[in-house]
């Protein structure tokens, strides 16, 4: 009887932690492993903001603008994603192998994902992904709705040091008035290299977001391009 007392109170001493420590097989609720394109990103240090749109034409056609991405090794991007198409969109960060692994998966059954390298929006609807590239390589950004990305959703991210530097050219400019109901923004700008323009006073598209954050007077740094035929605010720093 003795021996069998001892041998229960060891037991118990040997499996009370397992339980003390609140541990399961998924990890904690929200928590995410590293994957090679990064790990989500903390809102309070990002380093920059990308605007993101989703969309169809009367063709047939899906797209995002912007279309591809350079970004640099360790940055923060906020990526406020919009999607101004009639249909259901989503977002995903991944290698391009993980999503055609998720894509084949998604074939046999549409699932809708919560992870923090994905969105999934109504028509209309906005929200945003906070990333950290924590590793160089070309990485892919998709929807994998089936027949979403056959039909043109999808584009490269390339991430390396000092990449977004060599390749964005971001130009100098003072907000002169904003228009938020409209969705416009008023700025004195110096020369739009990319585009071939002179330097001028303009008015850009911007999404929500993006104007909530700007301030009349204020002194910018910014990336522009044509969107869907208008000239849009993409970045801003």
């Amino acid at each position: 009887m003795k021996n069998l007392l001892l041998t229960t109170a060891l037991a118990l001493t040997l499996t009370a932690p397992a339980f003390a420590s609140g541990s399961h097989d998924g990890g904690h609720e929200g928590d995410m492993p590293a994957m090679p394109i990064g790990m989500p990103g903390d809102a309070a240090s990002v380093d920059r903001t990308i605007d993101v749109t989703m969309s169809e034409t009367e063709d047939g056609e899906m797209l995002f603008a912007p279309r591809e991405m350079t970004i640099a090794t360790g940055e923060t991007i906020r990526f406020n994603i919009t999607n101004k198409g009639a249909l259901e969109h989503e977002f995903v960060l991944d290698t391009l192998e993980g999503n055609a692994k998720h894509k084949e998966i998604m074939a046999k059954m549409d699932m809708e994902h919560d992870d923090p390298n994905s969105v999934r929006l109504d028509a209309g609807a906005s929200g945003e992904v906070v990333w950290t590239f924590a590793n160089a390589g070309t990485f892919e950004f998709a929807c994998l709705i089936p027949g979403h990305y056959e039909s043109g959703m999808q584009g490269p991210i390339i991430v390396g040091d000092q990449m977004a530097q060599a390749d964005v050219e971001y130009t100098a400019g003072t907000i002169k008035k904003i228009d938020a109901k409209a969705g416009k923004v008023t700025i004195i700008h110096g020369p739009l290299v990319s585009l071939d323009m002179p330097a001028m006073t303009m008015v850009f598209r911007a999404e929500e977001a993006t104007i909530a954050s700007m301030s009349e007077g204020q002194e910018i740094e910014f990336v522009a391009d044509r969107i869907n035929g208008k000239l849009t605010v993409t970045q801003v720093k």
